[in-house]
C-alpha cells in the first residue's frame, strides 16, 4: 500500500472515530462549512484514486495516479464509506 493510501485512510478512520453525532448521520453536528465538508469528502476519493471531473478538483486535488473514472468503481473501506455518507448528509442539510 502507498505510504499516501495509508495516511489516507488511517486520517478517515480517525475521522470516523472522532464524530460524536449530534443527531443521526450529522457530522459534529454540522460544525464543519461546505469547504471543509468537500475537501473531507474528496480526500477519500484522492486516495483511493478517483480521476476528478470537475475543474474544481482537479485543481485542488490533480489527477496524478488517478486510476478510477467511474465514483462507484472506487474501492472505499467500510469506514470511508460511512465517513462519506456522513459528510453528504451534513451537505444536503447544509444546501452545499
Amino acid at each position: 500500500m502507498k505510504p499516501s493510501l495509508i495516511l489516507a485512510t488511517a486520517a478517515a478512520a480517525l475521522l470516523a472515530a472522532s464524530m460524536i453525532p449530534a443527531k443521526a448521520g450529522d457530522v459534529q453536528g454540522d460544525a464543519y462549512d461546505c469547504q471543509e465538508l468537500w475537501v473531507m469528502r474528496n480526500e477519500i476519493y484522492k486516495a483511493n484514486g478517483y480521476c476528478f471531473k470537475t475543474s474544481r478538483a482537479i485543481n485542488y486535488f490533480g489527477n496524478g495516479g488517478c486510476s478510477y473514472h467511474n465514483e462507484g468503481a472506487v474501492p472505499l473501506s467500510g469506514g470511508e464509506r460511512s465517513v462519506i455518507r456522513s459528510v453528504r448528509a451534513s451537505e444536503r442539510r447544509q444546501g452545499c
